[in-house]
């Protein structure tokens, strides 16, 4: 049987999916547990699949773009659009289950969300993009998981912002509007600076 061949942007596109499907395995389990703790760090399973297994996740891949040539871009769209579809697959899937409550955990976090100033969300965003970049390029350095589970735990447990996350929980929630989607851009944009800061300083010249 001969083998099915993706083109390079359908792979990217594929990989995509899978690890928005991943992080929403990563928010089923920390609306589920009650332990905000616990629940932190096991969210990071979500992560840690997308690492080790090469998926593409867009806070994962926004702080290389520094090093990219400008068509760099168009595949971090590709990949924000595959962890958009992926995480509402993941979302929607839940909600035909039996675990369908968590809706209503997803739901008074989206509010809290919603009823935030933009810049608020943008501030909050940066400071997970930073967290995400140290945590996705140490393991990339040295695949140590500890690190994984220490930036994730630490940006969650803060109430950072996460652009990948939210989509879950606002599909989760069944909450998509306007307002919803401007959010999602104003995380994005944070994430993306945040995620760019180190490697953007250590390009810079030094005397």
């Amino acid at each position: 049987m001969e083998k099915v061949k993706l083109t390079r942007e359908l792979r990217v596109l594929a990989l995509a999916v899978l690890a928005g499907m991943a992080i929403g395995i990563g928010g089923v389990l920390y609306l589920t547990l009650e332990n905000k703790v616990v629940g932190a760090l096991m969210f990071t399973v979500g992560l840690y699949a997308i690492c080790a297994h090469g998926l593409n996740l867009f806070t994962g891949k926004v702080g290389y773009l520094v090093n990219k040539p400008v068509s760099y871009l168009i595949t971090l769209l590709e990949i924000w659009v595959g962890n958009l579809c992926g995480t509402y697959l993941a979302a929607f899937a839940v909600r035909q289950t039996r675990i369908k409550g968590i809706s209503e955990t997803a739901q008074a976090m989206c509010r809290i969300k919603m009823q935030d100033k933009l810049f608020s969300l943008f501030l909050l965003a940066i400071f997970c993009g930073f967290l995400m970049f140290i945590a996705v390029d140490g393991y990339r350095e040295v695949k140590n998981p500890v690190i994984l589970f220490m930036g994730v735990a630490a940006f969650i447990l803060c109430g950072f912002e996460h652009c990948i996350a939210d989509m879950f929980y606002f599909s989760a929630a069944g909450m998509w509007s306007g307002g919803a989607f401007l959010r999602i851009i104003i995380i994005t944009l944070g994430n993306s600076l945040g995620g760019i800061l180190i490697p953007l300083v250590k390009k810079l010249p030094a005397d």
